[in-house]
């Protein structure tokens, strides 16, 4: 069995049950922020507290990335089997939108204020067979 790793540390609560994406709030202005960092981007205040971010939310835009990305964030592919893909910000409950890939590409079954999951899922195997975690953003079924 592989050794299941997060995309980056901090990120989102891995290993987990029930993963979650990490952000910041500012416990001066109330503002929150995602990654999470150890200041506030509205206020510069430096009194935030880390907290677990709602895991649905709704699609505040989006788009397909038709042509293959670079590293970091490319999950894999080669020229051959790049597989174009969605793009999007979420508006999670609380006044953070966070931007990540649609597990839809389809922009038929795609449309702004839709709602989505937040979901954890494999991105990439790395060349020692670790297995790359990352989230994403699903349509709600």
């Amino acid at each position: 069995m592989s050794n299941q790793v997060p995309i980056a540390e901090g990120l989102f609560t891995w290993p987990a049950d029930q993963p979650a994406l990490l952000g910041s709030r500012c416990r001066d202005c109330g503002i929150a922020n995602f990654p999470a960092s150890t200041s506030c981007m509205a206020c510069s205040g430096e009194d935030v507290a880390v907290e677990e971010l709602p895991t649905r939310g709704t699609l505040w835009t989006y788009t397909v990335q038709r042509f293959m990305p670079k590293t970091p964030y490319n999950s894999g592919e080669s020229a051959e089997s790049f597989q174009p893909y969605g793009v999007g910000y979420l508006e999670l409950p609380g006044g953070v939108r966070v931007e990540g890939r649609l597990t839809e590409n389809d922009p038929e079954k795609l449309r702004i204020g839709m709602e989505m999951d937040v979901i954890f899922e494999p991105f990439r195997v790395e060349e020692n067979g670790d297995e790359v975690i990352s989230f994403f953003f699903r349509p709600v079924q």
